[in-house]
């Protein structure tokens, strides 16, 4: 038997005429009763009792009807996933960040996005800028996130946010007491240093070369973070992205100067257009942004 035969023995079952089961599934009741008499002649058995213009099920009717029953969830759950597919109400993002966004903007995003959206299921790790890139020009990633983002053909990047970096230290360090802080500045002081071959650590080693300072450093670390963690030990102070120092209140954030931009990215791949599911979430992310840069330490004008 077919799912459509099915459903006719169901709604005959439960309207007991062939006139309101015909209403009940948009047929005519010719058509209705026609499919009765092939189902029961190609079953070789009868599907109901006549009685009084009303149609009873035969015990074997009702076994077929409640075997039947489990295929109509599935059926009709079925048709909600595919409702919600069409409205892209359910899906599945994958999300990579570099870690001042990921540690910052992306939880807040988030949170309230998943919020809005239960049924959404997302996969989020925070990795370095080449593997962020890799994977979304890949197609593994949805979306990726990261600062002082080269030029790649393979990417669609909308600017979310450019601030600057800033120099961080412990409260009670020298250079917490200035309103600024150059690379002069930086020399009398252990410094630790963003790793050398990384963008925003060739950007710090050109400024201390413009300002004709030498460069030297106690640690030399990959991420921003790190260099916040080795700062609020009393390692000594760093030069970073302004998102990292948010979340320790034990570190004094001044302006670095030269100036030297910091701006966040969001990114996708061009070879394919965005999904409408990633498209609302980089609208959530620039809300937590914008809620965000207010608290940013040190922005002064570039």
């Amino acid at each position: 038997m077919t799912l459509r035969q099915l459903e006719i023995l169901r709604a005959t079952i439960r309207c007991q005429t062939t006139m309101a089961a015909a209403r009940a599934l948009g047929m005519s009741q010719p058509a209705v009763s026609s499919a009765i008499r092939h189902m029961e002649g190609q079953l070789g058995f009868p599907l109901f009792e006549r009685v009084n213009n009303r149609l009873f099920p035969t015990e074997a009717a009702r076994v077929l009807h409640e075997d039947a029953e489990p295929l109509f969830a599935i059926h009709a759950a079925l048709e909600l996933k595919l409702q919600d597919l069409r409205e892209d109400k359910i899906s599945r993002l994958r999300i990579l960040s570099t870690p001042p966004l990921g540690h910052s903007a992306i939880p807040a995003a988030l949170e309230s996005f998943l919020r809005r959206h239960p049924r959404l299921r997302i996969f989020f790790d925070v990795r370095n800028l080449s593997e962020v890139v890799r994977s979304v020009e890949a197609g593994t990633t949805d979306l990726g996130f990261g600062l002082s983002l080269g030029h790649h053909e393979s990417l669609q990047v909308q600017p979310l946010f450019t601030g600057r970096m800033v120099c961080v230290a412990r409260r009670d360090h020298p250079l917490a007491r200035l309103p600024s802080v150059t690379p002069r500045d930086l020399v009398a002081h252990p410094f630790i240093a963003l790793e050398a071959g990384t963008r925003m650590g060739i950007a710090v080693r050109d400024a201390f070369l413009a300002e004709r300072q030498p460069f030297g450093f106690r640690a030399e670390v990959r991420y921003c973070d790190t260099a916040c963690v080795l700062a609020a030990a009393g390692l000594g102070a760093a030069v970073v992205d302004p998102f990292s120092p948010t979340r320790d209140h034990s570190l004094a954030a001044r302006p670095f100067e030269p100036a030297i931009p910091s701006v966040a990215y969001a990114f996708w791949s061009a070879r394919k257009p965005i999904s409408q599911t990633a498209r609302r979430f980089l609208a959530e992310v620039m809300e937590a942004l914008d809620g965000l840069v207010g608290n940013l330490p040190a922005q002064a004008p570039l």
